[in-house]
C-alpha cells in the first residue's frame, strides 16, 4: 500500500487522483498532522509518496513513478513520440503552470500592501492567461492533452485551475480547456480524492 501525504486542493490532490485512477490503495495523511514533517521531507511541501522504502517528495517525479510502475497508458510504452509528449505536458503543468500560480499564494502571504500586492496579483494573473491560452492552442480538436483519454498533465493542471478562486484577479481560461478541466473534475477518481480529503481536513 502507497502512502501519501496530502494538503486538501494543494497540488498533491492531483497524485491523489492517479492512485484512484490507477486503483491502487493508499493511505491519506494530512501533512499537518505530522509532528516532525520535515523530517520526511526538509522542504516541507507536498505531496511525499511513500512505497515502501522509495520516498518521493516532488508531484512530477512521483507521477512519472506511478505511471511507470503500473504501465499506465497515461505514459505511453510503445510509442516514443507520444511518450515523449506525456512526458514533456507533465513538466509543463508541475515546472510552469504551477509556479505561475504560486505567485498568487506567495503576493498573499508575503506582500502586505495591498497596492503593491494587487499589482503582484495582476502580473501573476497576466502570466497564467497565458498559459492557459498554451494549453487551450494545444488541446485543438482532441479532447485531453493526451489525445483521446485523460492523461497526467489534464489532471494536475485541473487541480491548479481550482487555485484562481482564491485571488482578486480573472483567470481567463478558453472553452477547450474548459472542457478538458469540467471532464477532469467529473471522474470518479477525482470526486473521490476531494471528498477524502474533504473529510481529512474536517477531522
Amino acid at each position: 500500500m502507497y502512502t501519501l501525504y496530502i494538503l486538501p486542493d494543494a497540488c498533491s490532490l492531483a497524485t491523489h487522483v492517479a492512485l484512484r485512477e490507477l486503483q491502487q490503495p493508499v493511505e491519506i495523511i494530512h501533512r499537518q498532522q505530522v509532528e516532525n514533517f520535515t523530517s520526511l521531507n526538509p522542504v516541507g511541501t507536498v505531496p511525499v509518496l511513500v512505497d515502501g522504502n522509495t520516498v518521493l517528495r516532488e508531484g512530477a517525479a512521483a507521477m512519472i513513478y506511478l505511471l511507470n510502475k503500473h504501465n499506465s497508458p497515461m505514459l505511453p510504452v510503445n510509442d516514443a513520440a507520444a511518450r515523449h509528449q506525456a512526458v514533456e505536458n507533465i513538466m509543463f503543468a508541475n515546472a510552469t503552470m504551477h509556479p505561475a500560480y504560486g505567485r498568487l499564494f506567495f503576493a498573499a502571504q508575503n506582500i502586505s500592501n495591498i497596492e503593491t500586492r494587487q499589482q503582484v496579483f495582476e502580473s501573476a494573473a497576466q502570466a497564467i492567461n497565458s498559459l492557459w491560452q498554451v494549453v487551450e492552442d494545444q488541446l485543438g480538436e482532441q479532447p485531453f492533452l493526451g489525445g483521446g483519454r485523460a492523461s497526467a498533465a489534464d489532471i494536475m493542471l485541473a487541480v491548479y485551475s481550482r487555485w484562481g478562486n482564491s485571488f482578486p484577479v480573472t483567470i481567463t481560461i478558453g472553452p477547450k480547456a474548459m472542457s478538458m478541466i469540467d471532464r477532469i473534475l467529473a471522474m470518479p477518481s477525482f470526486q473521490q480524492a476531494v471528498q477524502i480529503e474533504q473529510q481529512q481536513s474536517a477531522a
